[in-house]
This record gives C-alpha cells, structure tokens and sequence, in this order.
C-alpha cells in the first residue's frame, strides 16, 4: 500500500521536477482532433475534435453567441463499465479575442471533479457479513428515484471567466453544476414521465426545465449576465467518410455529395457548450468580429502513483500533479490540422496561439491538398493563385465586408455579431458562404454546416468564382473551383436541435 509519506515524497519530487522546468522555460506539446496529429492519441481525454461558434438562432436568442467545443472521439455507447468522464486533472477553454490581436481577452474555464458515492468511499454491498465494493458506476436506476444510492461514481464541473490573460487575468466563479452520466441505456436511464429516455434525465441534474443549466457571469457588464451551460455526453455531431478520406481519398470526389457512408454515424462525444450575451463578449460594442478558439490543458508534471487507490483527500490519486497549466489542444477552425499543416508540425500547431500563427503562414499561401487531389485525380486541376490570398482569407484573416480582421493573421473562428441576423433552422444552407448564407461558415461555424465539403472546394478554388468572384482571385485562377467536391457524406443543418446545446441526444449503450 503506498504510504501517506510515498505520497508527500512524490509531491516533493515533482516539486523539484516542476522549478527545473520553469528554470529552462515551460514546454508546449502535444495536438488535438480526431486523432489529427501524433502525441493527442496518447490523451483521447483532452482530444478536442470540434469547435463551434455562432449567433444563437434558437428563436428569440439572436442576441446571444453559443460557443461548443467537443472532446474524446470515436467514442462507442457501449463502451463500459468507466464510460468517458471528463479528465479532472485538466483545464477545458473557451477563449474570445475582442480586439483582433490573436490573444484571448475572455475566457470561460471547464473543470471537472469526480467524487464516488456513500461519502466518496463509492458504493458497496453487504455479502455474508462484508461490505465489498461494487465495480460498476451505477447499481440502479438513474434520473427516477434516489440517484445517490445508484450512482457510484458522479462528476461536477466548475465554470470560472477569466478576463485577460487566461492564467493571470481576473477570475470570477460563475457555478458549480453536475454533469449527467453517458448514456449506459434504457433500463439503467429509464423514460420518464413520457420523456424518452436519458432526456428526463439529464434534465434532473440540471437547474432548469431543460437537460442545460442557467448562471450569472457576475464578470459580464449589467444587463448581460444570464448565461446557459452544459457539459455532457452528446450524439457525434461531424459527419465525414473518414476511412476513404484517409486512403488516398478513396472515393468521387466530385461524386453525389450523399454516395458514401458517415463513419461517425453512431459514435458519441462529450461536449461543453456554453451561451452567452454578446454584450458580454464585444469588447463594449467596440468590435463587431469576435475571435474563438478551444483549448484543454494538463499540468506540467505528472507522476504515476505505482500503488494507485481513491483518496477521499485526492480527486484522482492514480497520479499526482503539479506545475503550470500546459495547453496540449486547440481547435478553432475545422481541419485545418488534418489536411493543412504539414506532419512535422501538427504538435507544434495545437501547443501554440493565434497570435503566433504567422510562423505557419506558408501552409495555407502554399497548400499542398490542391496538389495532392490534382495529382490522385488528373481530371482536377489545382488553383494557380499564388500565394493563395483566397486561402489566407478563409483560415487567417477573414472575408472582406464579413469577418475580416485587417492586418491580424491567427487561425481562430471569426464571427461577425452584428451583421448578418441569424439565419433560422428551416431556411440554413450547410454551404455556409458558398450557399450564400453569409450566417454560417466561415463566418462563425454552426453545426449543420457541411465543412468537410466546404474546405474541400474553397481549397481548389471555390472563392475565385461567385459569390467573391475578385475579392481574392478570380475564375480562371481557378478551373475547377466551381465542381462540386463532396466526401460523400452530406452534413445538414435539421440533423441538429432548434435549440441550445442544439446536439442530439447521445446513442444509448443498450438498445434494449
């Protein structure tokens, strides 16, 4: 059994560990995304696989901006008995830039506590005289009755704004809420009071009548201080042919844009997602784009504890940590890493910040996809327009007259909160821009919007012809920007809810 004095041995080690580091200057590693880069596979936890921001077009809340980022990819319901908790030793982020200078001026900070049933000591049963300690998470049914005399092992969240720098900036507690457990199935998350299943639950633990939670940002400006928050399992909401994709595109890429299988179709995630009052996040009206981006940080320092056991002193005692906050995830806009950034550089890419971007500019002026795809399929021909100003625009600037931000070049989800409205559900097209839907992306990124297609055709050139016909390029720069490429899958906007966190209920673990 490791020993009270091991511990404080090992804290100590890591405390000498921790001034060695900052002595040479602290490190960044790592990457994030759908598995998108090489060191993220090692920490599936804090693999952040998509950001969203957007003007809220839940009816009636035009004036607000909903930020959602999702984590753990590829993520199967059924896949028992520790399903997929949130990593309490990390730190999850939303950051806002309100001043287009690729540094974060608000941020909104996720992070999770475990606690075990029966007083932390975890839930156990009396067997011919000896209480022994269960092994599942839950030993009945949850959402109906008394969920503590159940559920053996429940997860809160704190979230904390922090404005200015994320890890000196004044920070303020907005709650203290409780994450709904992953969806096991239908007997052990049972329907309730005509509700499908897992519905009525997740909106038991919550503080409203919905499956999300209302809170005061008391650091927002009077007027727009009520926010929504929500963390919890969801129904994967990207949808790509990712297998083909990754073989060489083995697939028509200018065939019917629904030809081919969504292999995320019944995979799960775990999403944050948070709504808050524009007000709040442009910089006293002074702005009319706000930046966004995603993160999740680990301590700098981690020593695995060779006899690990549940401490009612340690939220999780399978290791002890120590030093600054490390980012090891950033995603803002989609795919950038997957099919941009060059493989020596993809870790480099996501331990880094906006503002830094510049050193990565030659990925987008010069791309090598375009290239690629012209040389799989002969039939393509690959945009001229060099540098690829378009490219630029799309990734790191933003669009004339939209979301530009002159002079700044960052990767990060740019969003116009002022002009256009919202578009509403019935009326979005999953092309974003392209379908002149100049709500959607790459103005801000909802989820009903088709990325994969949309990067596939702005990358050959799809911004050289109309609707931007000369901003950046124009037609003949581009031949084959006007084909309509497609990975098979189509993405749409009815796929998704009216209404926050707008992702669909997770896929139940038992069917049964």
């Amino acid at each position: 059994m490791t020993t009270p004095y091991f511990k404080r041995a090992l804290r100590g080690a890591i405390a000498a560990a921790v001034a060695s580091v900052l002595m040479v200057g602290a490190p960044t590693a790592f990457a994030s995304s759908h598995r998108e880069a090489p060191a993220i596979t090692k920490s599936p936890k804090v693999d952040t696989t998509d950001f969203y921001m957007f003007r809220s077009y839940e009816p009636g809340r035009q004036d607000y901006v909903t930020m959602i980022a999702n984590y753990q990819p590829l993520q199967d319901a059924y896949g028992g008995p520790n399903y997929f908790n949130m990593d309490s030793n990390a730190l999850y982020e939303f950051h806002v830039d309100n001043n287009a200078d690729g540094v974060e001026d608000i941020t909104f900070q996720f992070n999770f506590t475990n606690t075990l049933g029966n007083g932390n000591q975890g839930l156990s049963l009396n067997i011919d005289g000896t209480d022994v300690a269960v092994p599942l998470t839950n030993i009945g049914q949850l959402g109906v009755g008394n969920d503590a005399a159940n559920q053996n092992l429940v997860q809160t969240y704190d979230v904390t704004m922090v404005t200015g720098d994320r890890r000196k900036g004044n920070s303020t507690l907005v709650g203290t809420f409780t994450k709904p457990s992953d969806n096991i199935g239908a007997k052990s998350i049972p329907p309730l009071n005509n509700t499908p299943q897992y519905v009525s639950y997740a909106k038991s633990v919550s503080n409203s009548a919905e499956i999300y939670n209302n809170a005061t940002a008391t650091a927002c400006p009077a007027g727009a201080q009520d926010i929504r928050v929500f963390a919890g399992q969801r129904k994967e909401s990207f949808a790509v042919n990712l297998g083909e994709i990754f073989d060489l595109v083995n697939l028509n890429p200018v065939g019917p844009v629904n030809g081919q299988v969504n292999d995320l179709a019944n995979k799960n995630i775990t999403t944050l997602a948070i709504e808050v009052p524009i007000a709040c996040l442009n910089n006293n009206g002074a702005t009319d784009v706000i930046g966004g981006w995603s993160s999740a940080s680990l301590r700098q320092v981690r020593v695995l504890d060779p006899e690990p056991d549940h401490d009612v002193d340690e939220d999780d005692d399978d290791e002890i940590v120590g030093g600054p906050y490390t980012q090891v995830s950033r995603l803002g806009m989609p795919l950038v890493n997957e099919v941009v950034i060059g493989l020596p550089d993809k870790d480099k890419f996501n331990a880094s910040e906006p503002k830094n971007d510049a050193q990565f500019a030659a990925y987008v002026t010069n791309p090598t996809l375009p290239a690629l795809l012209n040389a799989l399929f002969p039939i393509v021909t690959a945009p001229t327009n060099f540098p690829r100003t378009d490219l630029v625009g799309a990734f790191l600037q933003g669009i004339p007259t939209i979301n530009e931000t002159p002079g700044l070049t960052a990767e990060m989800v740019r969003l116009n909160v002022v002009t256009p409205l919202p578009t509403p559900l019935a009326n979005q097209s999953n092309l974003g821009v392209l379908g002149n839907d100049f709500a959607g992306f790459p103005n801000g990124r909802r989820p009903g919007d088709d990325v994969v297609d949309i990067a596939l055709r702005v990358s050959m050139g799809a911004l050289c012809h109309p609707p931007l016909v000369g901003v950046f390029c124009n037609p003949a720069d581009a031949p084959s920007g006007t084909l309509a490429y497609t990975d098979g899958v189509e993405q749409l906007p009815t796929q998704f809810d009216n209404a926050f966190p707008y992702l669909t209920t997770p896929v139940a673990g038992s069917p049964n």
